[in-house]
């Protein structure tokens, strides 16, 4: 799984100088150094001390301010922070140059191991989903939940629309691309990453649109940023192909914490038809479908998701004890045309009501 190419990048210790990443309001950020790998956390203060942790790990080409929407709403529940994994978000490559699943995967239990934060409820999309999959099947101890927004794990009949994405991963393809689009404004580029991350990209507000605007502007002067995009492509597709007990499928079966699997219908990069594979393979599952979602659900329908993970603390027995009643008091917030399977039940329409 580990790349077999050097370095193309410079060593962090030298790379230029651009404009800071934005940090939204309550939030904060610090820079950790681990063996072979430096990384940026993104964190809101604990609302109350005593809360258990958690620890968000976002897709590929995205950051730590994936998750800031669902952190904000979850304020009250855990004690968050998110990652930006090696030569994404704020942090610089890694060491080795290993963009690999399985790279990705070794900084995460670097940075758990390290903090002593764990077992943390860990979240992971996309890409994320792929690291925090094997991340809670090779150490069970350092996870107590399991949520997986759109995870990237492997299919056998890709969408059409993830092609081009999955292309990035072929030698020499991402600095083609890069020339073709040279021209492009970062706004044409955001509008089109919206257009396929997004099941509604209507519901990006001007301010969000804005703001992605401007980190795409940060990030396009880095010197890794193809790199970090076409070696972290190219590990998903090692991640796909690979069998047997490493295998991504493989792996979930092992997984032993309670795990809410979230699928959007309207999602272009992961198949819909996935859920029910993932709810089967997942021992202790339960399955969420938002069929106006599309591949970020954690940005687009923050409330619901966060009102199923409180489903997921409730099952398992964790709200009582943080003091923290049941979901049935509060007003319900439902995505359109949501649903739910699986062992644990997320309430079919009204999550959580």
């Amino acid at each position: 799984m580990s790349s077999t190419e050097s370095p193309s990048v410079p060593a962090a210790s030298v790379l230029p100088r651009v404009a800071p990443v934005r940090v939204g309001e309550g939030e904060r950020m610090r820079s950790v150094r681990l063996p072979g790998v430096t990384l940026s956390i993104r964190s809101r203060p604990p609302a109350r001390e005593g809360l258990p942790p958690a620890l968000y790990i976002h897709g590929l080409g995205g950051s730590s301010q994936n998750w800031s929407a669902l952190m904000a709403e979850l304020d009250g529940l855990v004690d968050g922070e998110a990652v930006d994994l090696p030569g994404f978000g704020d942090s610089p490559p890694p060491d080795d140059g290993d963009y690999s699943v399985t790279g990705h995967a070794r900084a995460v239990i670097r940075y758990l191991d390290a903090s002593e934060r764990g077992p943390v409820h860990l979240f992971g999309n996309s890409l994320g989903g792929a690291v925090t999959t094997r991340v809670a099947a090779v150490r069970p101890d350092l996870v107590r939940t399991l949520t997986l927004v759109s995870p990237a794990l492997p299919e056998l009949r890709v969408q059409r629309t993830a092609v081009p994405t999955a292309l990035l991963g072929v030698p020499g393809i991402a600095a083609l691309f890069n020339r073709l689009t040279k021209e492009w404004t970062a706004e044409q580029r955001v509008s089109g990453v919206m257009a396929l991350c997004y099941g509604d990209p209507g519901r990006v507000s001007p301010e969000a649109f804005g703001h992605a605007v401007e980190e795409l502007e940060r990030r396009l002067q880095l010197p890794y940023f193809w790199d970090a995009m076409a070696r972290s492509a190219r590990g998903i597709v090692d991640a796909y192909t690979l069998g047997g007990q490493h295998g991504l499928w493989r792996q979930a079966e092992r997984v032993l914490a309670p795990t809410l699997l979230i699928y959007g219908g309207r999602d272009q990069l992961v198949g819909f038809r996935m859920a029910r594979k993932a709810a089967r393979s997942f021992r202790d599952s339960r399955l969420l479908s938002l069929p106006e979602a599309g591949h970020v659900a954690m940005m687009e329908y923050p409330e619901v998701v966060a009102l199923a993970f409180r489903e997921l603390l409730e099952d398992a027995g964790e709200l009582s004890d943080l003091g923290v009643g049941g979901s049935g008091g509060g007003g319900a917030v439902a995505a359109p045309g949501a649903g739910s399977t699986g062992s644990g039940g997320v309430a079919a329409t009204g999550v959580g009501s």
